[in-house]
């Protein structure tokens, strides 16, 4: 299985934002766990981060033959994008949004996703964890389509 792992803005400065909110975890260390984490579960992650909107349209549309599953983590774009919804939508691979913090307890404006409804899950409140979750939600999906199958 193929896992796109895309970040949005500012998750390149994790581990020196807010780290009472997001963490003391890194970026690349971030990316190095779930990479372990999928590779111990026999799949293979490409990781991205962009602060561009565009940007990451582009990574999305990109990567649509080749990822199975997509680990996103929009940054403040899952509150008013409507451009990575149609994305997400549009290229039609299993989407799971994530967030390092817990979205339902902070700023009213946070508790909004217009990602979600076109995504296969939502993972949040659990720092990296919540990445981890995400790639054993689209792992286990892939094995229950292909039990459905008969693969």
């Amino acid at each position: 299985m193929n896992i796109l792992l895309l970040n949005g803005p500012n998750l390149n400065l994790l581990g020196e934002r807010e780290p009472e909110v997001y963490g003391k975890t890194t970026l690349p260390e971030l990316v190095r766990a779930v990479s372990a984490h999928a590779r111990a579960r026999g799949a293979l992650v490409r990781a991205r981060q962009s602060n561009c909107e565009g940007e990451l349209i582009d990574i999305l549309h990109a990567h649509r033959r080749w990822a199975h599953g997509v680990v996103f983590n929009p940054g403040a774009y899952t509150h008013y994008s409507y451009a990575l919804r149609d994305a997400v939508a549009a290229v039609r691979v299993p989407t799971i949004e994530v967030h390092l913090s817990d979205v339902t307890k902070r700023e009213p404006f946070r508790r909004v996703s217009v990602i979600a409804p076109v995504c296969a899950g939502r993972r949040y409140g659990k720092g990296v964890k919540s990445y981890l979750e995400a790639v054993d939600d689209l792992m286990a999906r892939a094995a229950k389509i292909g039990r459905r199958r008969g693969v």
